[in-house]
């Protein structure tokens, strides 16, 4: 910070704290990494929708293919009356596949999410198109401790995880959501979606679209901080950066240092040299075995699979254990 210069915290909701710690936290640990969920502001979620769009993200397309043919057979497993329950909600164009297969009547839809804005417009739209559905939505980070609505009775409480979201998290991560679901879940399931390990151009072309789309979203992070928490950057000063690492099954997306700089925040100054970078995600791959061994570790019974005819990706339900 320059001599004579006062940094004053702007006022913050607790969320833009969280914020401000963890980037905090991740420019000061080597390597410099961070949690995708800040991706997810309003900007972001915005263009995560048009991500889902384009020619070259097949899992937005192939996902909701499967949903289309298969929703019927899904929604058979989930009983005669459900608390159906969305992790990282997002624009809910999925689950209204998963609704249209459900009486209404026998619904209480929970839609849960860290973007709150996002979360009750997406809403807002779900009632005007799903009149008498009940909407119960949770603005919350369903990976930490939260309480989720009481379930209604004679109701089995169902959770849906689309997306392949769950190869955002670490191995570690993801079997510590997997054992929390099972907990929050008992006595119902889980129909999550996976990415499957396949051709590495493919996953390479997914991730960098020839629009730039996926790169404005990696990068709003960044403004992101510039806009909730001050921080200063040159503004060229980091690029996108998404490859394959087939050590870990995985795609990762970092920012990139253009050149050596300073980045400002609340006071403190991180130093970035020429091509350092700040991991911002990683997308990890699963094979449907491997997935359903992990489940299982977690307290889940593996059951249905469903995939489409090239074996890129997959939507599987897991029976949480009553016990």
């Amino acid at each position: 910070m320059k001599p004579g210069i006062e940094w004053r915290q702007p006022r913050a909701s607790a969320e833009t704290q969280q914020f401000a710690a963890d980037l905090h936290a991740a420019l000061s640990r080597a390597p410099k990494s961070i949690s995708p969920k800040y991706f997810y502001d309003e900007t972001g979620s915005r263009l995560f929708e048009r991500i889902c769009d384009l020619p070259e993200y097949y899992p937005t397309r192939t996902e909701l293919a499967l949903l289309r043919t298969h929703a019927a057979d899904m929604a058979s497993h989930f009983g005669p009356r459900a608390q159906l329950v969305e992790y990282g909600a997002g624009a809910l164009l999925k689950v209204r596949l998963l609704l249209d297969a459900l009486p209404r009547e026998s619904v209480q839809f929970v839609p849960v999410d860290i973007s709150g804005p996002h979360l009750l417009a997406a809403c807002d739209g779900l009632a005007g198109d799903y009149a008498g559905l009940a909407i119960q939505p949770l603005v919350a980070d369903f990976t930490r401790p939260h309480t989720l609505p009481q379930c209604p009775a004679g109701s089995r409480r169902i959770g849906f995880f689309p997306g392949s979201s769950i190869g955002n998290f670490t191995p570690a991560e993801a079997d510590a959501f997997l054992r929390l679901a099972a907990a929050e879940l008992r006595g119902g399931g889980l129909l999550i979606g996976i990415d499957l390990v396949k051709d590495h151009d493919v996953l390479h072309a997914a991730y960098n679209d020839a629009d730039g789309v996926t790169a404005a979203f990696n990068l709003n992070l960044l403004e992101r901080a510039r806009r909730e928490l001050g921080a200063e950057f040159p503004q060229d000063g980091f690029e996108h950066l998404a490859f394959y690492n087939p050590a870990y099954r995985r795609i990762e997306m970092h920012l990139r240092a253009t050149r050596p700089l300073d980045l400002q925040l609340g006071g403190e100054i991180y130093g970035f040299h020429e091509g350092e970078t700040l991991h911002t995600e990683h997308s990890h791959k699963y094979t449907i075995a491997g997935f359903q061994a992990m489940a299982a570790r977690a307290g889940f019974q593996p059951g249905a699979v469903w995939t489409d005819p090239k074996q890129w990706f997959a939507l599987l339900w897991l029976k949480a254990s009553s016990t």
